[in-house]
């Protein structure tokens, strides 16, 4: 059941899903369609789980479920991911890869392999200024602390010289 974002407490499981190219503002809506309806069906043992979601920077699927008093079932979570895996085949976009990078050129959001990542860091492209977003955060507060985060505090870091 789909409660305010806001109203999910901060140690609560998130989710994030990295699109490899831009959302079109047509997929936005049915993808923001598609979300609601499968949490407001998705449930943990037979119960409806508390959750929400937000679609961020056009990219950014994130999801959180209130698993604070229990925790969520291994089948609530296959759930999940097969669900994430329809709306990979349905928009023909990858969102399970969590290795390849997710940046900030500017204002805008890019997602590159990690091979060209590390040319592009080799070559200059990247600075030890660049945003980088941290798509392996698994508590909801991270998200505000722990997710749009500067390359030399990533694991990244260590590459950029």
């Amino acid at each position: 059941m789909t409660v305010g974002f806001s109203t999910i407490p901060e140690e609560a499981k998130i989710w994030v899903f990295p699109s490899n190219r831009k959302f079109y503002p047509q997929e936005i809506e049915e993808i923001s369609k598609s979300v609601e309806t499968f949490l407001n069906n998705w449930k943990s043992d037979r119960d409806p789980i508390e959750c929400s979601f937000l679609i961020k920077h056009d990219r950014f699927i994130i999801i959180t479920a209130n698993d604070t008093e229990y925790n969520l079932s291994l089948e609530a979570q296959d759930t999940l991911t097969s669900f994430i895996i329809e709306l990979e085949k349905k928009y023909e976009v990858v969102l399970l890869d969590k290795i390849n990078v997710c940046y900030k050129q500017g204002e805008f959001v890019q997602y590159k392999d990690i091979v060209e990542f590390k040319k592009m860091i080799k070559n200059k492209g990247v600075s030890d200024k660049t945003t980088v977003f941290n798509n392996m955060i698994t508590v909801k507060e991270e998200l505000r602390y722990n997710w749009e985060i500067n390359i030399m505090e990533s694991w990244l870091g260590r590459l950029v010289k």
